[in-house]
């Protein structure tokens, strides 16, 4: 019995070591992004009266009339959507997410103690603002959590109702700032406007440039060669396609194969000596899932 006991212990540490292992990067950058997130709103959006947006543009706004600090509207706020979301939301989502505001919390609490940048340029302000969130937004978004807020509700009406995240947040975000403008004025609601728009494309462009890959299909008269290069040399998967002459008929394998710049880069010198007459052609993957890429979980 003891025997048994001890095997399924061992099978159990084995599968938290397994799962560490592949969630380690996902603790230290949503600690990263939660980081940069907080700074943004505590040192650059608080100080200058800007609205933002979701919970957190609702806290910032009861800071504002009220002079209630943002940690305990987020926090309870957040705990109530993540009750009503634990049902229809996968484990690890609602865990990372739990995490993620926990962390988002203790961060604005701690950064009310830093002194504020004097920067009087309030466009420069926001600016700086956007591009915080948006960077610290991707890093998060590309593993699949969430900062929490309204993130959680759409996750929800899109899987009970179809409803698209983006739309959603489009409507909860545009009454926010329409109310930001009876607290804090026309001239503060356009900055911050401007924030979210400099947000919204940091956090695209964050996510695609750690997501981007340059698919490569290569013709060449030593494809066994090539593909060992691009196995052995670049630590790369390769798929050798069937592939026919439309002139000559003849059969010429293809390879694909999905590379990091500077591999492509080495990739080209490569074929450049061994093959000056073989045929590439180079192109962006904007998005890349599965083994050895970004993993089908993040979705």
């Amino acid at each position: 019995m003891s025997l048994l006991r001890n095997r399924k212990l061992k099978l159990y540490a084995a599968r938290v070591v397994h799962q560490f292992k592949l969630e380690w990067p996902v603790f230290i950058n949503v600690n990263l992004g939660i980081a940069m997130i907080a700074i943004a709103v505590v040192l650059f959006v608080m100080p200058n009266r800007f609205p933002d947006l979701g919970v957190t543009g609702i806290a910032v706004l009861s800071h504002y009339l009220f002079g209630i600090s943002p940690v305990w509207i987020i926090a309870s706020v957040n705990v109530l959507l993540l009750a009503w979301g634990w049902k229809a939301l996968s484990p690890r989502f609602v865990l990372w997410t739990t995490y993620s505001v926990f962390i988002f919390t203790v961060m604005l609490k701690l950064f009310e103690y830093l002194p504020y940048p004097p920067l009087e340029d309030r466009f420069m302000v926001a600016m700086i603002a956007g591009f915080l969130k948006g960077v610290g937004g991707g890093l998060i978004y590309r593993y699949g959590v969430s900062a929490g807020g309204t993130d959680i509700p759409g996750m929800v009406l899109r899987k009970n109702y179809g409803v698209e995240i983006g739309q959603f947040n489009i409507y909860i975000n545009f009454v926010i700032l329409a109310f930001s403008y009876f607290v804090v004025g026309l001239e503060a609601t356009i900055y911050g406007a401007v924030s979210v728009y400099v947000m919204g494309v940091m956090v695209d462009q964050t996510v695609r440039s750690f997501d981007k890959r340059k698919q490569v299909f290569i013709i060449t008269r030593n494809p066994q060669a090539v593909s060992h290069f691009i196995l052995h040399e670049l630590n790369r998967g390769v798929t050798m396609l069937e592939g026919r002459g439309g002139y000559s008929g003849q059969e010429r394998p293809v390879l694909l194969a999905l590379l990091a710049s500077r591999q492509t880069a080495v990739l080209k010198n490569y074929l450049s000596d061994l093959d000056p007459k073989a045929l590439m052609s180079v192109c962006d993957a904007t998005e890349v899932m599965g083994s050895g890429f970004k993993p089908w979980k993040s979705l």
